[in-house]
């Protein structure tokens, strides 16, 4: 019996943080879209194919409730185990098959089951086992969210995946392993595109996506182009399906997605106004914007809320700013483009986030500030969902004493592991409930200060020395520096910037 079920398990997935997975950014995509989410601070929280296992283990961390999943790739649960275990949250992780999970006794019902990026990976049969999951063990009121590749943005592009499978299968060699293989397409398929092929003339976002993709991890390649089960698929056929599990489509949970303006012509969002059904209507949207990947939230028991219900959570909801206000760019780029966003408006509140050392604060607040009195709760509102899904405002609650004692605990043992790794480059935060990026240099400087290293020359000083030991050297604008000299100097500014910038937001963040 083949237990990988044609899905790649001889090479690793990626050690990425997903913030969609993070249950307030999912709790705020069904408020933006005026639809009840599960409420309270505890939730019992599924997610499937959670691969390196570090959303999982950084929202276990960070959030209160019952955190459990599974990952068929034993390598991959052992990883996921062992930072729960050394964060202590625990999180109960398993490297069952979706089957044998399913049909686990002890299961509870949960509030939120997750599927990042693996619903068109896998096969019929496994999709239905997670239908039949979602039917039995989806508690009334409770949220799905599924991610996938679809039509019609990668329709294009198929006939590509299938070309570099194809010479993987009856042309790689089994010598150089999966990454040999996976080079071996790529060269192959751009030998083809260079060949001046008519596919790849007529069809040129194709070949920009293979000169793309050329640099990417082949790791991330290998799972994203070669597994046996590959399914583009349709909104309405996932709707569908999920339908049997008595769901109803209730909002994206990326929260751009939300933003019209930057989405839609005018034309196209007068179109779409007049489109009642909501499968039509997204399908239609899927279109006008080329979609290629979704990231949907379902309800079981979908509720609308009134404007004034509406209103009166997203008031109590927190927030914080996670960049200096300096680094903050007004641009934000959406389907059409990039569009600017009115200084009159986001100004105000990002000076109001940044108030008092960074401290979280609620809508309510924020819109209540004398700096934004010229400004209507609408207003105040579309920003907050504008900054937040660009990611430099994260929604924010009170920690509890577990979620520090958590947090502290899974943010040392990645920080210890960074002295010889870069793969993990986020940190949890118990304010947010979410991962933080902190690249390794950034790690190593944090552990120096933990071990009392004051100024930013001896943090530089230290974190050479740990570098030095493995014989590695910084790399500038690409180039190697050879001399211990320069490695330090360069350390030193990284360090100042580090404490200028970083250090006051990652202390309102409790990372450190």
């Amino acid at each position: 019996m083949d237990w990988t079920s044609g899905y790649v398990t001889d090479l690793e997935y990626t050690h990425g943080y997903y913030r969609e997975l993070h249950p307030d950014i999912l709790r705020l995509s069904c408020l933006y879209a005026g639809v009840a989410p599960p409420m309270g601070d505890t939730l019992t929280y599924l997610e499937l194919g959670f691969g390196q296992g570090l959303s999982i283990n950084i929202h276990a961390a960070a959030n209160p409730g019952q955190y459990w999943g599974t990952d068929f790739n034993p390598s991959q649960a052992a990883h996921a185990s062992a930072l729960a275990s050394a964060s202590g949250s625990g999180a109960r992780l398993f490297d069952e098959s979706f089957a044998d999970f399913a049909n686990r006794p002890d299961l509870p019902d949960f509030d939120v089951i997750a599927l990042h990026g693996i619903w068109t990976w896998i096969s019929a049969e496994n999709r239905q086992v997670i239908v039949d999951l979602i039917r039995r063990k989806l508690r009334v009121g409770g949220i799905v969210y599924v991610s996938y590749n679809c039509f019609p943005g990668w329709a294009p592009a198929e006939p590509l995946r299938h070309l570099m499978t194809l010479h993987s299968d009856l042309a790689g060699s089994d010598a150089g392993g999966m990454i040999g293989k996976v080079e071996g397409a790529l060269t192959f398929a751009k030998s083809i595109a260079d060949s001046g092929a008519l596919y790849f003339r007529q069809n040129p976002a194709v070949t920009e996506r293979l000169k793309r993709i050329t640099d990417q991890p082949k790791n991330y390649l290998a799972h994203e182009y070669f597994n046996r089960d590959w399914d583009l698929m349709a909104f309405s056929e996932v709707a569908r399906l999920l339908s049997e599990a008595k769901l109803s489509f209730a909002a994206s949970a990326h929260l751009l997605d939300h933003l019209d303006g930057i989405n839609l012509t005018p034309d196209g969002a007068k179109l779409l106004a007049g489109i009642q059904h909501p499968v039509l209507k997204q399908s239609v949207r899927d279109y006008l914007v080329n979609q290629q990947f979704r990231r949907d939230i379902f309800v079981k028991g979908l509720r609308r809320l009134t404007p004034l219900e509406r209103s009166e959570v997203l008031q109590g909801q927190g927030f914080m700013l996670a960049t200096p206000v300096a680094d903050v760019p007004l641009k934000v780029q959406g389907a059409i483009g990039e569009g600017t966003l009115q200084e009159q408006v986001y100004k105000p509140v990002l000076e109001v986030l940044a108030e008092n050392d960074f401290q979280p604060k609620s809508l309510l607040r924020i819109a209540g500030h004398p700096k934004v009195k010229s400004l209507t709760p609408m207003h105040v509102s579309e920003a907050l969902m504008a900054l937040t899904g660009i990611g430099h405002v994260t929604p924010a609650r009170v920690p509890t004493t577990a979620t520090r004692a958590h947090c502290k605990a899974l943010n040392k043992a990645i920080c210890m592991r960074s002295r010889s790794t870069a793969d993990i480059n986020f940190l949890a935060s118990p304010v947010s409930g979410s991962g933080v990026t902190v690249q390794r240099l950034e790690q190593l400087i944090l552990l120096a200060i933990g071990e009392g290293k004051k100024t930013p020359a001896e943090q530089a000083n230290r974190t050479w020395e740990i570098l030095a030991a493995q014989g590695q050297r910084i790399i500038k604008e690409g180039k190697t520096l050879e001399a211990p000299e320069q490695n330090v100097a360069h350390l030193t500014e990284m360090a100042q910037l580090f404490a200028d910038k970083r250090i006051p937001i990652l202390k309102a963040l409790e990372i450190m």
